[in-house]
């Protein structure tokens, strides 16, 4: 059990769990630790009543979101949430999960997930102590900012969310961070994964040297920048940016296509280079930066991403693969993940179950998540254990 998890705080209320549909696997896992922390941990006041219900089986309640055949929907708690303290853990990008319409199956798009994450709050009718929404992708977050006359849907989904008695909502890299000036007196945390990342990228390649002549980190854009920099930073290597150039006298698919790739930084002749950014959605800016980074002489290139949603297929990322222009690709569970890629040679998966398991255990003991959040320390020391191994 890790030493994070020892807490003498008492709980703020009765930790319960829904694990909507979309995110059932996730779910499972995240309950699996705190059940197994809870059994081990030693408390003294574990008997007493301020931890009633302290220890059980399972913290994930029975809820669910049946629908009609007209496709209308509606939500069920099938247990008491009275008093508790409340985490829904929610994917609004699975888009594997179907429903019957009149007769026609359908996938869920992240409207749908959003309406059902509505009607479970709904049917939690108030009662609980608190509420916490995990959403680890956060809905309509590319859609954070007004440049005509458009809508704010990320802002105004923040809005209707405390405005029907959510406390908190914890979502993972979010698009732009400043969307929650939207709930500016209500809990908002955008985590950056980067730990898991490391640990990831360590796990997958036997032969990686964190030095500034050996490795570098790029950002894929300007919007990508801080990532990019917080990521060199903590593992001490430099760090360089592609910008796009952009005709903006044409829109392509709803968005002013990309003329060209320009880079910023030093050079990456012969260097390990690690490419990093939010989202993988197409692909085609994060191949188009490896190839210009391949041109450049780069050694190997790999691929992080908080999401990978892949929405163009795979065929495209195995080509890269096979050229030799992407070495791996690692994206995290937040997010629904298809077999197919799963199966990938390329492909390295990045489980936050653990960390999400932590996060809510803490908040539970109304605890601090601040060491949590701030990952140097335990990056540092995983990379100089890998280093130790290798004889470094």
């Amino acid at each position: 059990m890790p030493q994070d998890t020892h807490l003498q705080t008492i709980p703020v209320g009765t930790l319960q769990l829904v694990a909507m549909e979309s995110c059932k696997e996730l779910g499972q896992k995240v309950d699996n630790y705190l059940v197994q922390w809870r059994k081990e941990r030693q408390n003294e006041n574990k008997s007493t009543v301020a931890f009633h219900g302290y220890e059980r089986d399972t913290y994930l309640l029975n809820a669910s979101c049946p629908r009609f055949g007209s496709g209308e929907a509606k939500g069920i708690i099938k247990e008491s949430v009275r008093g508790g303290d409340l985490y829904i853990l929610v994917d609004v990008g699975n888009y594997s999960i179907e429903y019957s319409l009149c007769g026609q199956t359908n996938h869920m798009s992240p409207d749908d997930h959003y309406a059902d994450l509505k009607r479970i709050i709904a049917a939690a009718a108030g009662k609980p102590r608190k509420i916490t929404v995990i959403m680890p992708f956060l809905y309509e977050s590319r859609q954070h900012k007004r440049s005509t006359r458009e809508s704010l849907d990320c802002a105004i989904a923040l809005q209707e969310l405390t405005a029907m008695g959510v406390d908190n909502i914890i979502t993972f890299d979010a698009h732009d961070p400043r969307v929650q000036n939207a709930i500016p007196r209500e809990g908002f945390e955008s985590i950056m994964p980067t730990y898991q990342f490391v640990k990831a990228l360590l796990r997958s390649t036997p032969d990686l040297d964190f030095d500034k002549d050996h490795m570098m980190v790029i950002s894929p854009d300007e919007g990508a920048m801080n990532r990019a920099i917080y990521f060199a930073s903590v593992i001490g290597v430099d760090v360089g940016m592609f910008y796009k150039r952009r005709d903006y006298t044409r829109v392509v698919n709803g968005r002013n296509p990309i003329v060209a790739h320009e880079f910023l930084g030093d050079s990456v002749e012969g260097k390990d280079v690690i490419i990093i950014d939010d989202m993988i959605s197409s692909g085609e800016s994060m191949m188009d930066v490896a190839k210009e980074l391949k041109r450049r002489k780069a050694k190997r290139v790999f691929a992080i991403s908080t999401f990978g949603l892949f929405t163009n297929g795979l065929d495209a990322f195995d080509k890269c693969h096979e050229d030799g222009i992407i070495e791996k690709v690692i994206t995290t569970n937040l997010t629904y993940q298809t077999p197919e890629l799963l199966q990938r040679d390329w492909y390295v998966s990045s489980d936050l179950s653990k960390y999400i398991a932590l996060i809510i255990d803490n908040l539970n003991h109304d605890a601090s998540i601040s060491n949590l959040l701030s990952p140097t320390e335990r990056i540092q020391a995983r990379i100089e254990e890998y280093n130790k191994k290798r004889g470094k």
